[in-house]
């Protein structure tokens, strides 16, 4: 089953919107060193990495469009966009493409993980810390547990990542 038919089902089964007891489900990804996490809700689709169409003067951050079966769909590198230093595109690159936003938007991350449903008890706060991602935009932190190891997945709202006034994907700016 790919990604947007795992979605069509999960969004239809799933029509009301998880309440704060109620386990939630997240698209995890890496980014350099780091694990994240994101809201599978938002997640159309997953894609293999393809070289955009570049757009002048766009930020560094934003590597161009695409045609996504006649939709045209801008794609932001989160790797560039949060100062990651070693970018490079591989085999394991890949793009997740979102909706948010009232719009369609690829993202380029290193790696995709697997779906990982969170209850309640794996999900902490975000604390407060001075990194590359401002906190406004991290939900919390979940941790994993397989068998005796532990992970930590840095859970970030992508919709109010993509609203926000430094990504210019809101309608009133592209138009």
């Amino acid at each position: 089953m790919d990604m947007a038919t795992a979605q069509d089902t999960h969004t239809a089964t799933n029509a009301a919107p998880p309440t704060q007891g109620t386990p939630r489900e997240v698209l995890s990804f890496t980014l350099g060193s780091e694990e994240y996490g994101i809201d599978i809700l938002k997640v159309q689709e997953i894609r293999g990495y393809e070289q955009p169409t570049r757009i002048a003067n766009a930020p560094s951050f934003m590597k161009g469009v695409v045609n996504l079966r006649g939709v045209i769909v801008p794609i932001v590198d989160m790797r560039v966009r949060f100062a990651l230093d070693d970018v490079k595109y591989d085999s394991f690159t890949v793009v997740i493409i979102l909706n948010v936003v009232g719009r369609t938007v690829g993202i380029v991350v290193d790696s995709v993980s697997d779906v990982l449903e969170l209850g309640r008890d794996q999900v902490k706060p975000a604390p407060e810390f001075n990194g590359t991602i401002d906190s406004d935009y991290i939900t919390g932190l979940g941790t994993v547990r397989s068998g005796d190891a532990e992970r930590m997945l840095i859970l970030m709202d992508i919709e109010k990542l993509m609203s926000s006034a430094e990504m210019g994907l809101t309608d009133h700016q592209l138009h």
